[in-house]
């Protein structure tokens, strides 16, 4: 699973998902890519599905990027906990997707492979993703 190692402050505020992605918005690695359509915190749990996924129908034949990073942490609180004493403990990491922004690249394998394998892996993942090709 995805996580920092080492972060300055151990929690976050919430922060704003308006707005298109205005980087990490071209396939720059790879020569085909998946791009979001639409704007969500994806957790690593949610990135490290896509990525087995890709990993399963790539076997040893080509090359995988993620390319954004779960830095952002989100905390939450024990069941039946009253208001008030506090902010709860981090529980999960997650990394803001916006529109536009390419989630997986990958190079070294036929176009026809690559969209299976990234279409597979948009199947596993919240929201609507588009294949695309650099």
């Amino acid at each position: 699973m995805l996580m920092p190692k080492k972060s300055k402050y151990r929690k976050s505020h919430k922060g704003g998902r308006g707005g298109k992605a205005s980087r990490m918005n071209a396939v720059s690695f790879g020569d085909y890519g998946l791009r979001a359509l639409e704007a969500i915190w994806m957790s690593s749990r949610q990135l490290e599905a896509g990525r087995r996924v890709i990993t399963r129908f790539v076997k040893k034949g080509g090359r995988i990027w993620i390319r954004p990073f779960p830095h952002k942490p989100v905390t939450s609180k024990s069941g039946e906990v009253p208001m008030g004493k506090g902010k709860g403990a981090v529980d999960h990491y997650v990394t803001v997707i916006k529109p536009g922004m390419i989630i997986y690249e990958m190079s070294g394998i036929t176009e026809a492979q690559a969209k299976e394998a990234l279409e597979a892996a948009a199947h596993k993942l919240p929201i609507k993703c588009q294949f695309v090709v650099k």
